[in-house]
C-alpha cells in the first residue's frame, strides 16, 4: 500500500495510525499546491480531488478521506485496538468523533483560517466558531485522556493531527487547559513521534 501525505497536514493521523499498527507502508510525499509527488508524478492523476491522504491499495483501490482512510488501516490490524470491530457500538461512536472533527474542526475552523484567498468574512466566521467547538471537544474527552473509551483510537491520530495547527492559527490551546495537557500527551506516543520526526523532516528538507 502506498500512503500518499504532505508534511504535517491532516494526513499526519494515517502516517500515525500506520505506525500504531505495524502496517508498512509506501510513503510519498505530495506538494499539495503543485499538485505533484516528490518523485515528480501528476499528483491529480492519483487522487483526482488532489489533496491528502490517499490510500492506494495494492490492488489499484483509491482511498482518498480521512475517515476511509483510517478506518481501512485499523481494520488491517484489529489487535492493536484503534477501532472496535464493527459488532461494537463504540466503532459507531469512533465513526461519530471523525466525522465530527472533519467537519467541525477540521473544515469549519481549520479550513478557512489557512486558505489565503478565504475574505475575511469567512475567518472571522471561522474564529467565532472556535470557543464552542473546543468546548465541545473539552466535553467529549470528560475526564478520560482519549475521545471513545480508554484507548488511542483513529479519532485521537486526527485531533492529535490538527492540534498541531492551533498555533499557526494564533489559537491559544491554553484556553483548554483539558485539551493542551491531551495534547501533549499524545504527542509522546512513539508512533506520534516518529511520524512527526519524519514529517518535519521532509518539511525541512523542501525549506532548503
Amino acid at each position: 500500500m502506498e500512503l500518499f501525505t504532505s508534511p504535517m497536514a491532516c494526513s499526519l493521523a494515517a502516517h500515525i495510525t500506520a505506525y500504531e499498527a505495524g502496517i508498512p507502508l509506501e510513503i510519498t510525499y505530495v506538494d499539495t499546491r503543485a499538485k505533484t509527488t516528490k518523485d515528480g508524478r501528476d499528483y491529480r492523476a492519483i487522487a483526482p480531488n488532489g489533496y491528502v491522504p490517499a490510500l492506494k491499495l495494492d490492488d489499484g483501490t483509491l482511498l482518498n478521506e480521512n475517515p476511509s482512510v483510517l478506518q481501512y488501516l485499523a481494520d488491517r490490524k484489529p489487535g492493536a485496538g484503534l477501532a472496535p470491530g464493527w459488532d461494537d457500538v463504540k466503532r459507531y461512536e469512533v465513526i461519530d468523533a471523525l466525522n465530527y472533527l472533519g467537519t467541525e474542526l477540521h473544515k469549519r475552523i481549520f479550513s478557512p483560517l489557512f486558505a489565503p484567498a478565504m475574505p475575511q468574512e469567512g475567518k472571522e466566521y471561522a474564529k467565532a466558531a472556535i470557543q464552542l467547538t473546543f468546548d465541545a471537544l473539552v466535553r467529549r474527552l470528560g475526564d478520560r485522556d482519549h475521545l471513545v473509551g480508554d484507548a488511542f483510537t483513529i479519532a485521537d491520530a486526527y485531533l492529535v493531527a490538527m492540534l498541531n495547527w492551533c498555533p499557526f492559527v494564533g489559537i491559544d490551546l491554553g484556553q483548554w487547559p483539558k485539551l493542551a495537557a491531551y495534547h501533549q500527551k499524545h504527542l509522546a506516543r512513539p508512533a506520534v513521534v516518529k511520524a512527526i520526526a519524519e514529517e518535519m523532516a521532509e518539511r525541512a528538507r523542501r525549506a532548503a
